[in-house]
């Protein structure tokens, strides 16, 4: 931390230094969290998938998407909308797993809709269709459980319900699952 109290990384730039849980939620200081993902790192495609996979099934989608991101703000863009898209839906199941209901659908929502240009394909052994249909109903859920309604922690500056949260790990995705 410097002088002004807020934490800077090794290029001065504002960034918070707290702990994160594996749902990417902040920490008190000199708790020990989960480490957090490298940015940053240009990855094959391949590699991206098979990180991202071993984090959703980790129940760490939040990190997972920040594998994704990097993916999307590395890799060419005919694929940037692939790589958004899965991005945004392991971070709607970060919301999901953080009892934000209304986050959490509206992401992977978001997220089906920026894959559905690859419906039908399987770039990279990734089953689109099935992902796309795997966020539709989990929308659908979180939001039939959202409880009382009543108010919580916004997304994105979202406002935001808080709802039932789901487990991270039972509701993680297969990206590959096995070709028919």
């Amino acid at each position: 931390m410097e002088e002004t109290g807020r934490d800077r990384d090794t290029e001065g730039r504002a960034r918070n230094a707290r702990p994160r849980d594996g749902l990417g939620r902040p920490l008190p200081y000199g708790v020990p969290g989960v480490e957090r993902q490298p940015e940053g790192v240009v990855r094959t495609p391949e590699e991206t998938v098979r990180e991202a996979q071993r984090l959703l099934d980790a129940g760490m989608p939040f990190h997972a998407h920040e594998v994704f991101e990097d993916a999307w703000k590395s890799g060419p863009v005919a694929e940037r909308e692939l790589w958004r898209g899965l991005a945004q839906l392991a971070v709607g199941l970060t919301h999901a797993a953080r009892g934000n209901a209304t986050g959490g659908a509206r992401l992977l929502r978001r997220g089906a809709a920026a894959l559905a240009e690859f419906a039908g394909v399987r770039p990279y052994g990734v089953g689109v269709d099935g992902l796309i249909g795997w966020a539709g109903e989990l929308a659908g859920r979180v939001e039939a459980a959202d409880g009382d309604g009543a108010a919580g922690e916004g997304a994105a500056g979202e406002g935001a319900v808080r709802g039932e949260p789901v487990d991270a790990i039972a509701e993680a995705p297969c990206l590959r699952p096995p070709a028919r």
